[in-house]
């Protein structure tokens, strides 16, 4: 059976998210914590689902209503069940009893804190299950120091136990093919096995690994299924987070490379999981990309530029130091300079904002020019108004738009002008103070002050 052939079964994935780490030093739960813009959690959800998972069975610990959320939030049919107490990995897995018996033909099991895992290895599990009278496919790798891990003892292709460090006889310890965690058990006969294993341990927990010896007992195989090491790292302190990152980072930057995308320095550019790219695209160092972001065809983001939540259209130019806030869009041929930020608005084709502007909750017309320190004036303290320019503005340097106004197509803006009221079309507005001058002041001040 291929892996499109595994995706044809029905599945379940159970994500045990029932863990915390005092190694994180945080109040967060540890799942929560997040790689190139979304939690680890998210990571696995989506992992799961990619590799066929029509359902999800969500293990938590009693007080975990912030994962619960965050679960609810990316899928909010996602099945939830308390494992109270912790009492190990099979016990985890048996508190989702009640998914696993509505019948299905692969169970996978995954750790919310395990999220480098591509669908591709999930479905590689799952289609280790094909074999007659395969029972489990454990998730292995070979470990670069294998202390501390669990190994995979095999006889020929057969696994015939997964045995922890402590536990490890003869010459086992040499075996640097180690426990992941992660599996995939038949759905015909999980309960039976999971339901057989004992808490043959000074504490008295359940260990899913068991699950290996379990299966022979009963006549059944396992299979151990391979994978990278950097893929099943697990995250329990902030030093696994960011060696965490760095993987993600280098897989995103490889596929946006491969797309089209020149960088600079891979380097010095951080992406989000979301990140997407047009052809020719290239990206200067030191660039940040939080969620949301979208780039077209031919665009440059100069260095030292911070996008979020920003749609940007073909062969715009951004920065150097510019900000693209959520709300942003910006249709092909814009320039966003130095010291500019958006935020929640639309820019139309050839927008010029080429230096230290603020640009809020505001709509710009096709050719428009916007000046240096100019800002549109969108909070009143109290609430978001809009600014809405019209195409082929020009828009002096150092001018106020008090929201809610607008300016008509072809408007001038007048240098230092607080605009409060409606500019009609191909008008020049104009509101400041008349300039006073008093020929001869600044002499006579001067000579009083040498006095």
């Amino acid at each position: 059976m291929t892996s499109k052939d595994a995706q044809k079964r029905t599945c379940l994935a159970i994500v045990l998210a029932a863990g915390q780490s005092k190694r994180m030093r945080s109040d967060r739960p540890k799942v929560l914590h997040e790689l190139a813009g979304r939690s680890l959690l998210a990571h696995v959800l989506a992992s799961v689902g990619a590799a066929g998972a029509e359902r999800v069975a969500l293990v938590v610990g009693p007080s975990h209503d912030d994962v619960v959320k965050e679960a609810k939030s990316i899928a909010p049919d996602i099945d939830v069940f308390v494992q109270s107490p912790a009492l190990g990995t099979a016990h985890a897995v048996l508190a989702a009893k009640a998914a696993i018996a509505e019948g299905y033909d692969d169970i996978l099991v995954a750790f919310g804190d395990t999220p480098l895992v591509q669908p591709e290895t999930f479905a590689r599990l799952r289609t280790g299950l094909s074999a007659p009278g395969r029972a489990v496919a454990a998730l292995g790798f070979l470990a670069s120091d294998p202390r501390g891990y669990g190994r995979l003892i095999q006889e020929g292709d057969t696994l015939i136990a997964i045995r922890e460090d402590r536990d490890l006889r003869n010459d086992e310890g040499e075996i640097l093919f180690c426990n992941a965690g992660l599996m995939a058990i038949s759905g015909a006969t999980a309960l039976p096995l999971l339901e057989s294993i004992g808490a043959a341990n000074a504490q008295g927990e359940f260990y899913l690994t068991d699950i290996v010896a379990a299966a022979r007992r009963d006549g059944l195989s396992a299979v151990a299924i391979d994978a990278p090491e950097e893929e099943v790292l697990g995250i329990n302190d902030r030093q696994q987070l960011a060696v965490a990152e760095a993987v993600l980072q280098d897989r995103l930057k490889a596929y946006a490379m491969r797309g089209g995308v020149t960088f600079v320095d891979p380097s010095r550019v951080q992406l989000s999981y979301d990140t997407t790219f047009g052809r020719d695209v290239l990206i200067e160092p030191d660039v940040f990309f939080g969620p949301g972001v979208k780039v077209g065809d031919g665009v440059t983001i100069r260095s030292f530029s911070h996008l979020t939540g920003a749609e940007i259209g073909p062969r715009c130019i951004i920065g150097p130091f510019a900000r693209l806030r959520p709300g942003t869009v910006l249709a092909e041929d814009v320039h966003i300079g130095n010291f500019v930020e958006v935020k929640a608005s639309v820019l139309a084709a050839g927008v010029k904002a080429n230096h230290l502007a603020y640009i809020g909750d505001a709509s710009i017309g096709a050719k428009t020019n916007v000046g240096a320190g100019v800002i549109t004036c969108n909070y009143d303290g109290f609430a978001k108004f809009r600014t809405e320019i019209g195409d082929g503005v020009f828009v002096g340097v150092n001018s106020a738009l008090v929201a809610p106004v607008k300016i008509g197509d072809g408007a001038y803006i007048g240098t230092g002008s607080v605009i409060t009221e409606t500019v009609e079309p191909d008008a020049l507005a104009l509101a400041r103070s008349h300039q006073v001058q008093k020929p001869g002041w600044a002499k006579a001040f001067r000579d009083k002050q040498k006095k």
